[in-house]
C-alpha cells in the first residue's frame, strides 16, 4: 500500500539553545536525546525531522516536543508534506545528495 505524498508529513524541529555552561550543554543534550528517542533524525546540527503518516500523528509528536522544551533558547517546529520535503535540494560541498527517505516501519495508534 503506497502512502500519499500529500497526506504524509515531515515534522521538522529547528533549535538554537545556549551551550555556554555545563548546565546548558546538559539541557541541550537532553533535548536532543528526547528528539532521537521519539524517532527524529538529525538533518543538520540543531535541525531534526520525523516522518508522520498524517497530520493527526504529527500533532502527537508536536506535543512530545512541547513537553521537553528547554526554558532558554529558541525552538521552531514546522510541518511539510512528504511531497514538499521530497523537493528539498541537499548540497554537500559541490555534490548533490537526495533528501532522506520515508522510514519503512508503519505506526499504529
Amino acid at each position: 500500500m503506497a502512502l500519499s505524498a500529500y497526506k504524509g508529513m515531515w515534522l521538522m524541529v529547528m533549535f538554537d539553545l545556549p551551550v555556554d555552561s555545563s548546565k546548558n550543554r546538559k539541557i541541550y543534550a537532553h533535548f536532543r536525546k528526547e528528539l532521537l528517542k521519539h524517532g527524529f533524525v538529525m538533518l543538520q546540527y540543531s535541525v531534526y525531522a520525523r516522518y508522520c503518516a498524517s497530520e493527526e500523528t504529527s500533532q502527537i509528536y508536536r506535543k512530545y516536543v512541547r513537553q521537553v522544551l528547554p526554558e532558554e533558547g529558541e525552538v521552531r517546529v514546522v510541518s511539510l508534506t512528504d511531497r514538499q520535503f521530497g523537493k528539498m535540494e541537499v548540497f554537500c560541498g559541490e555534490k548533490h545528495k537526495k533528501p532522506e527517505k520515508i522510514p519503512a516501519q508503519l505506526e499504529f495508534f
